[in-house]
């Protein structure tokens, strides 16, 4: 094909990637066509992309990797044998995820339904002019945004193998957030890398919306109504201001001591917190100072430090759903493919956020959490969107703080993020992460454990370049700018 992303000098963490194949993988077995409808919480999430992304160094010459046969056997490892492999084990994987290989498209009332056909996987293979070791990972924007992870245009997935200088690789992933959550997309990348080694699936994915239906009669509590709105009622986006500032992506590594540091200074008078509601509350409170301190309005006790400063965190409900299929417990809700999710947040005055301790902020993060983290929060979401369909809704954070509020992000946990199981056949990834600038107006920030596992964080961050630098400045010792060298010391 020879498309060329890219061409700015690597110094400046740029380089060029050139596209050499295209090919679309589809299911090795025949799919009956059939419509997938989207459930409620699906349908709470707008048009969205996610990428993921996992580096790998050089392999040995050979490896034992192989999808044709019951019993693996020593093959040579080359890009072109690596490549071929992911594909076979694509088409395969994809028996099972056949979602990943359909399309979206409307309904006959405008809802968005997964038409379920088996039209397949956009697979790219390209090369890059940089190594490994030059990435720069701190920077995904310039490094990882459209050139190691592949723009989908078509389809519900798409997937890029690409080869660098050093006979490294990089495997990424696009897919459509109304499909998948990262729950669910984690379960796919296992079952990926577990077919590529011969493996059986270890998790069958589970397609049964029923377990999301709406009950009847429903009961709605009107929480629900200050946590999402019905899309029509937003304002509609206005044109950033010459000079503004915009959202930018960043990865950091913070150390496995001053997490465990963070959440003893986070617990108080016997109440213990999570290390994501400390992180979170520490977070908050750097976002919040900046907004302070962009105004010059620490000392003033005026305006920025009245707005209110919005923070969410996404919640799971795989876990708090599992006791409404009482005959099967968690291994049915376990396995459920698709949104699971919930986006409460809290709000809290700049003044409040800069002027109280750690452990106050927690507790405000704990508090907020703790309504949402139940059964009957999430089947009261999914009759809030029953009662409401077919206007489509988002969470009401996605949108920002609005004109008069001060910031507003969203952290998501990426704890479960399964970056060691990722294993094609020719080891553990060097490095991985989601690459999620989401279109919001809010910021979005994803923790993820250190693919060596020793406890180090990895934290992707998608906030306001502004907020970015001060945040690397207020808290430079515990937030270190990711670099493949840090990655390599860890890993050995």
């Amino acid at each position: 094909m020879g498309a060329t992303v890219g061409d700015d000098h690597q110094a400046d963490g740029m380089f060029s990637v050139t596209v050499t194949e295209k090919e679309v993988v589809a299911a090795v077995l025949p799919v009956q066509e059939h419509w997938l409808p989207l459930s409620n919480l699906d349908l709470l999430l707008p048009p969205l992309d996610v990428g993921v992304f996992f580096c790998y160094k050089r392999p040995p010459l050979t490896t034992t990797l192989t999808v044709t046969s019951s019993s693996p056997t020593t093959n040579s490892c080359n890009f072109r044998s690596m490549v071929g492999d992911l594909k076979k084990a694509m088409a395969q994987v994809l028996v099972s995820y056949y979602a990943f290989a359909g399309e979206v498209v409307a309904n006959s009332v405008g809802e968005p339904e997964l038409l379920c056909n088996n039209r397949g996987v956009d697979f790219f293979e390209a090369v890059a002019d940089i190594e490994l070791k030059e990435l720069n990972l701190y920077n995904p924007d310039d490094s990882i945004e459209g050139k190691l992870v592949p723009r989908k245009k078509n389809g519900v997935l798409a997937a890029q193998a690409t080869k660098l200088k050093c006979g490294g690789l990089v495997v990424a992933c696009t897919f459509d957030h109304r499909i998948a959550d990262a729950y669910s997309a984690n379960m796919f990348l296992v079952s990926w890398a577990e077919t590529a080694q011969s493996k059986p699936i270890s998790l069958l994915p589970s397609f049964r919306r029923s377990l999301l239906n709406p009950r009847r009669p429903s009961c709605v509590d009107a929480s629900l109504d200050s946590m999402y709105v019905p899309i029509s009622t937003l304002s509609p986006p206005k044109e950033p201001a010459p000079g503004a500032d915009h959202l930018v992506s960043r990865i950091y590594h913070v150390k496995a001591d001053d997490i465990n540091q963070l959440q003893s200074l986070a617990s108080s008078k016997g109440n213990r917190r999570t290390k994501l509601e400390s992180f979170s509350g520490f977070l908050w409170q750097l976002v919040a100072k900046y907004c302070a301190l962009k105004h010059d309005d620490v000392a003033k006790n005026n305006r920025a430090c009245t707005k209110i400063s919005k923070m969410g965190i996404v919640v799971d409900g795989r876990t708090r759903l599992s006791s409404t299929v009482p005959e099967k417990g968690d291994d049915v809700m376990k396995a459920y493919f698709g949104n699971v999710l919930s986006i409460p947040y809290g709000g809290k005055t700049v003044r409040e956020l800069i002027e109280n301790p750690l452990s106050w902020v927690a507790n405000e993060v704990h508090d907020f959490l703790e309504n949402a983290v139940t059964k009957e929060h999430f089947l009261g979401l999914i009759d809030w969107v029953e009662a409401r369909r077919p206007e489509p809704a988002v969470a009401k954070i996605y949108s920002g703080g609005g004109d008069n509020d001060g910031p507003a992000f969203v952290v998501s946990s990426g704890n479960g993020f399964p970056v060691s199981k990722v294993d094609f056949g020719w080891g553990v990834p060097l490095f991985g992460s989601y690459h999620f600038p989401w279109g919001g107006d809010a910021g979005y920030v994803m923790p993820m454990p250190n693919p060596a596992g020793n406890g180090d964080w990895v934290v992707y961050m998608h906030l306001l370049g502004g907020q970015l630098e001060f945040i690397e400045t207020e808290a430079s010792s515990f937030f270190t700018p990711l670099t493949c060298n840090y990655l390599l010391h860890a890993s050995n």
